[in-house]
This record gives C-alpha cells, sequence and structure tokens, in this order.
C-alpha cells in the first residue's frame, strides 16, 4: 500500500506497482511521475466513479484493478491505453460497458459483481482475451461475436440472468474452464441429501484452515456425543450472496451431487439454516501439501509452482492416474469442476491426491446430450492442460523417456 504523500515526496519514483486506498474520488496527477515505469495501478477500495483521460500518459500502463469503487460504467478512456492487458472492476455498480471502453490488447476482463445487462459486440473484436469474469451480473445473453473469441481459456458466467445455456461456448477452440450455474436455464434440483443436515450448533469452530472466494474453512470440534461424525473436522462456512465464481449454494448443490470419492474431499454434513450455509467435512491429513499455485498475472489462465519443484514421471502418473478417475466421477454425476487445477490439489510424499474447491461447479444433468457432450469436451481440456502443467515440472533427466512421452500424448488425446 502506498500513500499520495509518498507520491507527492517524489519517493515512489521507479515504481512498476502503485497501490492507493484513501477514499479517493478522483486521481491524483502527481500519478504522471511515475510514467516512465508504473505498468500496473490498484485503485481498488476508494470512490471513484470516473477515471482521468490523462491515464492514456502512462505508456507502459497494462493493469487497471478498480474494484469497490463507484464505477457505474466501464471507463472509456481505458480503451484508449495502448498497452492496457488487463482491467479488474470487481464490486462496483457498473450497468454500462462501451465498446470503446475495452483495450484493444486485452487479455483478463473482471466484471464480477456489477449490474451489467449486455456486453458490446466489440468484445469479440479483442482477439488476445483469455480471462473474462462476469458472475453476478444481469446478462441474460452473449453477444454474437462472442464466437470470435478464440483465444479464451476461462469464463465464469455463474449468477446471471441468461435464459438459455449459450452453446456458444461449445464452439469456442481453447475454453477449458467455465462455470454457468445460478443463471434461469439451470433446472433448480431438489436439495442433494448425500450427507446429513445438521446445525450448526453441533460444532464449535477453532482455527482458520484456509479461505477462498466463497467461504472459511475452519477447524472445529464436534460436539455431539455420537459415533456418526469424528471428533475433529473442517467446515467451511459459505460467505455473501455471490462470489467471483457463483452462488454459494450452488456450490454446494455441486459438490454433494458429486458424491464420495477416495480422491476427493469427504463432506460428511451439510448446514441449510436461515443464517448459515455450510459443509462439514473430513479433516485431511497434516502431510498432505498444494500441489501448485495458482496463475500469475504474467500466466493468467496457467498455474505456477513453487521454484525447484520437480516431479518424477511416476508421480506424475500416479497423480495423472488419480485426477483422471476424479474426471470420470464428476462427469458421470454430471457435475463440471469448472477450476480443474494443480493448486486445487492437495497430495502427500507418496503422491496419494485430494481434490477440491467446488466454487466453480455446475451441474449440468438437465441440458441435452449434446450440451452434455460439449461441458465435457471442455473440461478435457483442463484436464490436458493440468498433465501439462505437471510435465512441466518433470524432472530433467526423465523428459526423454517413454513414460514421459506417453504421459505428452495423453495431454494431447485429452484436449
Amino acid at each position: 500500500m502506498h500513500t499520495i504523500e509518498q507520491l507527492n515526496n517524489g519517493e515512489l519514483q521507479g515504481i512498476q506497482r502503485l497501490k492507493l486506498a484513501e477514499q479517493l474520488t478522483e486521481l491524483p496527477r502527481e500519478i504522471l511521475t511515475l510514467a516512465d515505469s508504473l505498468e500496473i495501478l490498484d485503485l481498488s477500495d476508494n470512490l471513484l466513479t470516473d477515471l482521468p483521460e490523462w491515464l492514456t500518459e502512462l505508456p507502459k500502463l497494462k493493469i487497471v484493478f478498480a474494484s469497490n469503487n463507484r464505477f457505474t460504467h466501464l471507463p472509456l478512456v481505458l480503451g484508449r491505453c495502448q498497452k492496457l492487458e488487463m482491467v479488474g472492476f470487481k464490486s462496483n455498480q457498473i450497468v454500462r460497458v462501451s465498446g470503446d471502453a475495452l483495450p484493444k490488447p486485452l487479455r483478463w476482463l473482471i466484471l464480477t459483481d456489477n449490474q451489467v445487462e449486455q456486453l458490446p459486440e466489440a468484445l469479440g473484436h479483442r482477439p488476445r482475451l483469455q480471462k473474462l469474469a462476469l458472475a453476478g451480473n444481469k446478462l441474460k445473453a452473449l453477444p454474437q461475436s462472442f464466437s470470435k473469441l478464440i483465444n479464451l481459456e476461462l469464463v465464469r458466467l455463474s449468477a446471471n440472468q441468461l435464459e438459455q445455456f449459450p452453446d456458444v461456448l461449445l464452439e469456442l477452440p481453447k475454453l477449458a474452464w467455465m462455470a454457468f450455474a445460478g443463471n434461469p436455464f439451470c433446472e433448480r434440483v431438489n436439495h442433494t441429501e448425500s450427507v446429513p443436515s445438521v446445525s450448526a450448533a453441533s460444532y464449535q469452530l477453532n482455527q482458520v484452515l484456509g479461505q477462498g472466494a466463497s467461504g472459511v474453512i475452519s477447524h472445529a470440534n464436534w460436539l455431539n456425543n455420537d459415533d456418526e461424525f469424528p471428533k475433529e473436522v473442517a467446515v467451511k462456512v459459505f460467505k455473501g450472496e455471490v462470489t467471483s465464481d457463483g452462488y454459494p449454494c450452488d456450490e454446494l448443490q455441486a459438490c454433494l451431487q458429486t458424491g464420495h470419492h477416495n480422491n476427493l474431499v469427504k463432506s460428511i454434513g451439510q448446514v441449510n439454516e436461515e443464517d448459515t450455509l455450510a459443509l462439514v467435512m473430513e479433516l485431511i491429513p497434516n502431510d498432505y501439501f498444494n500441489l501448485g499455485l495458482p496463475p500469475t498475472l504474467e500466466t493468467c489462465t496457467r498455474d505456477v509452482f513453487k521454484a525447484d519443484f520437480t516431479l518424477s514421471v511416476t508421480q506424475i502418473e500416479k497423480i495423472v492416474d488419480q485426477m483422471i478417475d476424479v474426471f470420470n466421477h464428476l462427469h458421470t454425476n454430471k457435475v463440471c469442476h469448472g477450476d480443474l487445477y494443480a493448486h486445487n490439489v492437495l497430495i502427500n510424499d507418496h503422491g496419494e491426491m485430494i481434490f477440491g474447491d467446488f466454487g466453480a461447479a455446475s451441474v449440468y444433468d438437465y441440458l441435452n446430450e449434446t450440451q452434455q457432450r460439449g461441458v465435457r469436451k471442455i473440461e478435457a481440456r483442463a484436464l490436458s492442460h493440468f498433465i501439462d502443467d505437471l510435465l512441466s515440472v518433470c524432472k530433467p533427466r526423465e523428459i526423454q523417456t517413454a513414460s514421459y512421452q506417453s504421459l505428452r500424448n495423453l495431454a494431447l488425446i485429452a484436449g
């Protein structure tokens, strides 16, 4: 976090990333003193309603974040920023998105949790677009030009007002990760009772184990004296009405419809109370650790790994075999995970895998057979990328082996 005082005093010369959050209603022109170096401008958590024309005088600007402000439209000046690739305006009140506001080099557009009712045809004429986050808006249809997004790899369309499944998604040649739950075309099935309903009074929350867009996972003690539940559990308490992936209730439904599998986080109870929506799960043993790390601003849609992290071909084969089994289980139960990534996988030193995080999952058993096949095909591309990402950290001395080539061929077939 930086301050306007630092900016005015010249203390920030040469920085590439500037973050200002001081209840700003307009941008200080002194930002132009950073024109020679500034690439990322983070204006989240202010009171902004528009951006100034002089933003085009920042020749190296690649990324603008402006979440949690008061924008009702996407600022037109963005479209005139020559190198701007990433635009993030989550949680504003944006209703209007003009095609003129979309920069030509656009790769990543985030408009989650706004009031957008219609997207411009110009969106389809941004051929570099790879990642598009639109959950929690009021979209009733996608522009016809959507079919031209030949490089789109990830899309979030959950929690909108789409009246029909957008078949155009099935035609996009690179789409691998998608979420579409919580729209009018989605049939509201009866709430799955694959695990028993319990009361929030049945457990006591302790330390936080992790958190994401949709909720907080905590260690908890089971208070009731019964043999059905272990004394220690993990509880995911869902938060908010809409997340970056969609509605929490749809995440819960997809998780429960998936059912049990040895390589999935095991659900053992659900809480559906007026003020609490939660999932009770078995604790994951302490010897499990994250397989990968989420995509960076640079990689956009592809996972990264810790420095110097490597896997043997044998380890990769074991992980891939388990993920293929999980993939088949998911789609047998007509659930598209939507976030099939290494960063959602936990492994132990024996290569045993646990997969989780159903935030972007969509149940799809109500779609017609052609659409169902298309959904599975799209997620198969994610599986292909998963294998490819693991091969990127294969031990160098094993790259020439037959087993490595076999995995490479498997990745090609899956995609």
